[in-house]
């Protein structure tokens, strides 16, 4: 069976003030990167990008219950997550602009977002596999959507993480939405969490736009996989937004009376009200965060738009020591394509 566990606060989590107005805080931030990366998108600044409005709560819970050693396997929506985990917001910024990541030069275990779907899995499976090899004493955490379950690789990951006993807790974010279905659409299951009692280990569930309660859940469950004992985490979310820049939500979405309350309810003003209620952050708290993220938002930008243009010749590098015949006559393709056209000025 699996649990679902509900909302946290200060009284009954081992935050003190501090940490409940540091995950403010990173909830701020990211809800204003979204913002400004969503905008940049619309101007042309950068290719597509994938809104996470409304997760906020779900990835800097998650975030914050990581120790410095653990490893973070996020996806292309984990953006959140990954600033909150310590990543410069221009390493995403430089990401969307066809840059490989990491831009900086930092030591936070990360791996590289995986855009495709669910592919990410066996990859955080492997490397718990690894550090058990290793007897190394860190867990990995594993970020998916609830779209990734529909993946042969979602049943791979977790089959393997259960007969190794691989310490990684399998984080999946079920916004309501895969693409443009319904969870309903694609699975019979009571739930995502259930999914992991197939595979011999728990699966949980929590109110992901409570911050506090990710943070515990989260922390309990990657403590329990550095003991051998992999666990799947289903986050209950919703995503306000579209799926990416590419797509309408008006066309499959039109409002969902069935959804709780809870779920629809914006997660960054549900802890505002909540950490003011308890007298933990006031008027000029919040004004001087944001302020802090105007600043560092600005700063992330003008780091990106200084640097060289990017090599186009660098899409068809590092995937192959000798490059098959068919992608030399795409690249030819591309380099004559580029002669004759200004990229600034093509219309797509």
């Amino acid at each position: 069976m699996h649990r679902l566990i509900g909302e946290r606060s200060l009284d009954d989590s081992w935050l003190d003030e501090e940490d409940a107005r540091a995950v403010f805080r990173d909830m701020i931030r990211t809800r204003r990167f979204d913002e400004r990366a969503l905008a940049l998108q619309r101007r042309g600044w950068m290719s597509g990008y994938p809104p996470f409005l409304g997760q906020e709560a779900s990835q800097v819970g998650a975030a914050h219950a990581m120790r410095e050693d653990d490893m973070l396997f996020p996806t292309y929506r984990s953006n959140a997550l990954q600033i909150a985990r310590g990543v410069p917001m221009s390493d995403i910024l430089a990401f969307r602009r066809g840059r490989a990541e990491y831009l900086s030069d930092h030591d936070i275990p990360v791996f590289p977002q995986a855009v495709p779907i669910a592919t990410q899995i066996p990859l955080a499976t492997g490397a718990g596999m690894a550090a058990n090899y290793s007897d190394d004493d860190h867990a990995i955490l594993v970020c998916f959507g609830d779209g990734a379950t529909s993946e042969g690789d979602f049943h791979e990951g977790l089959n393997f993480a259960g007969v190794f006993d691989a310490p990684v807790v399998f984080f999946c974010e079920n916004n309501a939405w895969a693409i443009s279905l319904p969870r309903d659409r694609q699975t019979a299951s009571d739930s995502i969490a259930v999914k992991a009692e197939a595979y011999g280990f728990e699966g949980v569930q929590v109110d992901g736009n409570d911050p506090l309660a990710v943070r515990e859940t989260v922390s309990e469950a990657l403590s329990d996989a550095r003991d051998g004992n992999p666990i799947l985490v289903e986050s209950l979310t919703y995503r306000q937004g579209a799926h990416t820049t590419a797509d309408d939500p008006s066309a499959y979405r039109d409002g969902d009376p069935d959804l709780p309350e809870w779920r629809v309810r914006d997660p960054v003003e549900r802890y505002e009200e909540y950490l003011r209620e308890e007298g933990i952050i006031d008027d000029a708290f919040v004004e001087s965060v944001r302020e802090d993220v105007e600043d560092e938002l600005k700063e992330a930008v003008e780091r990106v738009e200084e640097l060289p243009d990017a090599d186009t010749d660098d899409v068809f590098e590092h995937a192959y020591e000798t490059l098959p015949p068919e992608l030399v006559e795409q690249r030819e393709e591309m380099r004559d394509f580029l002669t004759r056209h200004d990229p600034n000025e093509v219309e797509y």
